[in-house]
């Protein structure tokens, strides 16, 4: 087993699978014990900073909330800046906002409009892509900044609900794929 290999399975032996959350029917999959072991986050961020191909980014985008984790993580070991995605209301100064659908009904997310500047290549981190809703309304935010978006980057990508096939404005990765 090659060193890849072995480092992404012990990131995947970390996330735990919990049934039956938030609702019945739900395999929740939690990444907790991943970042409570130092070892496996490490990894983590070190196997999400191998797979950036081409420019490296200036900026990492993180939504809320998970994304911040790993985000702010890869931006510190890649020596970029982190830009936070938030729900609204959570932004101080002038916010740009984009609304998405739901499974059942909409919801929104904001970010500072001066948060950026043109032409930024940015690369959007969160630890999860299910139906992919948040991460293309966070691709939309960054084109309203005039960003360059060099691709969305997961730590897990839950493959039955095909955001991928969605998501074509730019290149996706994810290191674990159920």
């Amino acid at each position: 087993m090659d060193n890849r290999a072995s480092a992404l399975a012990r990131v995947e032996g970390l996330i735990r699978d919990i049934p039956d959350f938030p609702k019945p029917g739900i395999l929740f999959k939690d990444i907790t014990p991943l970042l409570g072991d130092a070892e496996g986050f490490r990894l983590s961020i070190e196997l999400l900073a191998d797979a950036i191909q081409g420019p490296g980014p200036e900026y990492i985008v993180g939504t809320e909330s998970r994304g911040f984790i790993f985000g702010a993580a890869l931006a510190f070991h890649l020596g970029a800046g982190f830009i936070p995605v938030r729900k609204p209301g959570k932004l101080p100064a002038d916010v740009h906002s984009c609304e998405y659908q739901l499974e059942y009904g909409t919801d929104a997310l904001e970010v500072h409009r001066d948060a950026l500047h043109r032409g930024a290549r940015t690369l959007i981190v969160d630890d999860l892509l299910a139906t992919g809703g948040t991460a293309r309304a966070t691709g939309d935010l960054l084109r309203r900044l005039g960003a360059e978006l060099l691709g969305y980057s997961f730590v897990i990508e839950l493959t039955f609900l095909n955001a991928r096939q969605q998501m074509t404005d730019a290149p996706v990765m994810s290191l674990i794929r159920y």
